[in-house]
């Protein structure tokens, strides 16, 4: 008898399912090819970014003395800092600007806009006469070039994380996306790696004069080629559905600035929070850590630097490894587990990194590394799933460079002074610490796990026509049970009022 009664109960609800039936032509199946190209492309404009990151950072002596000759050896330095660090200012009007722009003209085409005019600005900058020659107007020229490379920086990024999010399948996201941070990382090796090799093979006095101007020249070929990757793909599937139902519709196709910050202040604020510990841990970790070796620790610069090389060759490999770990267990509990051993492990790690010992200093460089490679390979598909598809490029490339220039930028500024007035070797890790607690209390308590998940405003994606099939199942489910769940509460809420 209770068999029967079952199967007459799940008869019920197939006839009831059937109200809430998910087509066949609501889900997108992504090609393969297209999503692999979709990768390739917006990983080699990221790369640009950080290569040009990479080759300012290690030759900032020598560009404050070939732009800054007019004044003494300190003030230089200063100048030439002041200078790479102007960028970050315009970084939030770039993301503005781009951000509203990509969502109301595609995805693919501010990505090639920005592409263009960062590389085009890390080219001149190899042109540009030293101080010697044309006097006040060298300096004026590098900040001109600076400040391009930062206004396209803050679309630049955020464009790359929207673009691959939306062209690539809900349960390869977390995969896929990870493919950005290895432009990232490779182009911050290449950088790095590239300023040493040059000065060792060509000496100091040779890059003082014109070696220094070969890393910027390169970005103009890089550039090329960059473009023309980018010329050739296809708009992202997500933006590209969501312009077909504006057409269909006749809706209102965009969202104004007033309403993105009115409508949206949950995700913004969630991405503004998450964007904070995220780039305090990798500014700390990549780009701070050279000079806490060298001022700090008094380790020479081949070795700080070589060390740090070894250590992004490793986060390579391991950030796809944790990324197609992620679209399994889900980036949420990733992310949770890496701030946790963040705070439990990073006084070890500067424990070992100030201990005078190559090895025990490679790992503790090694293990703040892997968890940093962790979170890079998270974040770039959880952040572009935290906005709607007519916001996503605006909303994330606004709050992406906010959050930024506030704190990623300035994270080794302040941990430098930080030591300055306290002389504790530690106050790197009790900063990771801070800023991962905040992490662990927000991801805990407000983050959603969006893993193998639609993006919000877009429909399903697929690799293969067969995973149809299942995603509506799936699908049909979910709705009759979000619908039935309504009915329940508005019964319960009649009955709250007829009491």
């Amino acid at each position: 008898m209770d068999q029967i009664k079952e199967k007459v109960d799940k008869d019920n609800n197939k006839k009831k399912r059937k109200k809430y039936k998910v087509h066949k032509d609501d889900i997108t199946v992504i090609d393969k090819d297209i999503a692999k190209k979709a990768v390739v492309a917006t990983s080699l404009g990221n790369a640009m970014e950080w290569f040009d990151f990479g080759i300012y950072s290690y030759l900032v002596v020598i560009i404050g003395k070939v732009f800054y000759s007019g004044v003494s050896d300190s003030a230089q330095l200063v100048f030439s800092f002041g200078t790479f660090a102007v960028a970050f200012l315009v970084r939030p009007i770039g993301g503005m600007f781009f951000g509203m722009l990509g969502d109301r003209l595609g995805r693919k085409r501010i990505l090639a806009v920005t592409l263009i005019m960062m590389s085009i600005a890390t080219f001149l900058i190899g042109l540009i006469p030293v101080y010697s020659t044309i006097g006040i107007a060298a300096p004026i020229l590098l900040l001109i070039a600076r400040l391009v490379q930062g206004f396209s920086a803050g679309g630049e990024y955020a464009g790359a994380m929207t673009f691959i999010a939306e062209s690539t399948p809900d349960k390869k996201r977390g995969f896929m996306a990870s493919g950005l941070e290895v432009g990232t990382l490779a182009g911050y090796i290449g950088g790095a790696g590239l300023v040493t090799i040059l000065t060792f093979a060509l000496g100091s006095e040779t890059m003082l004069n014109w070696g220094w101007r070969i890393p910027f020249l390169i970005a103009g070929p890089i550039g090329i080629i960059g473009l023309y990757l980018r010329n050739h793909l296809e708009e992202s599937p997500a933006f590209a559905a969501m312009e077909e139902k504006i057409e269909e519709t006749q809706n209102k196709p965009h969202v104004s600035m007033k309403e993105l910050f009115l409508y949206h202040r949950r995700s913004l604020l969630m991405c503004l929070v998450l964007v904070f510990f995220y780039n305090v841990i990798d500014y700390t970790v990549l780009t701070y850590m050279p000079s806490h070796l060298t001022g700090v620790l008094g380790y020479g610069d081949t070795k700080g630097l070589l060390l740090i090389i070894i250590v992004m060759f490793i986060m390579i490999p391991t950030v796809l490894a944790i990324g197609y770990f992620g679209d399994r267990v889900g980036n949420k509990k990733i992310i949770q587990a890496s701030l946790i051993g963040i705070t439990l492990l990073s006084i070890p790690s500067f424990l070992l990194i100030g201990s005078g010992n190559n090895w025990l200093v490679f790992l503790g460089l090694l293990i703040l590394g892997v968890f940093l490679a962790a979170i890079k390979a998270t974040m770039t598909s959880q952040l572009p799933s935290l906005f709607f598809t007519e916001v996503r490029y605006g909303g994330l490339a606004i709050t992406y460079n906010i959050s930024a220039s506030l704190f990623g930028g300035t994270a080794p500024l302040l941990i430098s002074w930080l030591i300055s007035i306290t002389a504790n070797q530690l106050i790197p890790a009790y900063y990771l610490i801070f800023v991962s607690l905040i992490g662990i209390v927000v991801v805990t308590l407000f983050l959603k796990n969006t893993s193998g998940k639609p993006l919000r405003g877009s429909p399903p994606a697929v690799a293969e026509k067969h995973e149809i099939k299942e995603v509506i199942e799936e699908m049909d489910e979910a709705l009759w049970w979000s619908a039935e769940k309504q009915k329940i509460d508005k019964k319960i809420e009649l009955m709250e009022e007829n009491k």
